[in-house]
């Protein structure tokens, strides 16, 4: 009589067969460069819906949205917000929309103005009031220029 070996299981195809542990980080990407990854720890500015019209332009039924903004005259979004993000290849910061579908996958797009009125407390028209009229003036001299059309700071 032959012994047949005892089977362990096969590894899968997939890989190894360990399972990584580690959770996948949220791949945000550049609007202007769709292969770029942009990266941002800067703070979330949550979206404030206060009207049932702005709950139905994200898919919501009339009826839906009127109940829900009876039952929460301020919605909080929690899958939307405005975060400043950095591009390696633009080289800038600038100001984007995210929305999240689920831990890893996001929608980034460039912020237009409007969107900042549905955001509390926050008025980017006003300038901040904690900065002195000193600091507000330093900070444009770069801009000021000469009569023959060159920087007075270069």
């Amino acid at each position: 009589m032959v012994a047949v070996p005892q089977g362990r299981p096969v590894p899968s195809a997939k890989g190894t067969g360990r399972r990584n542990r580690r959770p996948k980080r949220r791949e945000l990407f550049c609007p202007a460069h769709p292969e770029q990854r942009i990266e941002g720890n800067g703070k979330k500015y949550f979206l404030h819906l206060l009207s049932p019209e702005e709950l139905q332009q994200r898919g919501m039924s009339a009826k839906r949205a009127q109940l829900i903004i009876h039952a929460y005259p301020v919605l909080v979004l929690s899958n939307e917000w405005l975060e400043e993000l950095f591009c390696p290849q633009c080289g800038t910061s600038r100001w984007c929309h995210v929305i999240k579908h689920d831990r890893v996958e996001h929608t980034v797009r460039w912020a237009p103005r409007n969107l900042w009125e549905q955001v509390a407390h926050v008025d980017p028209t006003v300038a901040n009031p904690t900065a002195s009229e000193y600091s507000r003036r330093e900070a444009r001299r770069h801009r000021q220029k000469r009569v023959d059309g060159k920087r007075f700071y270069d």
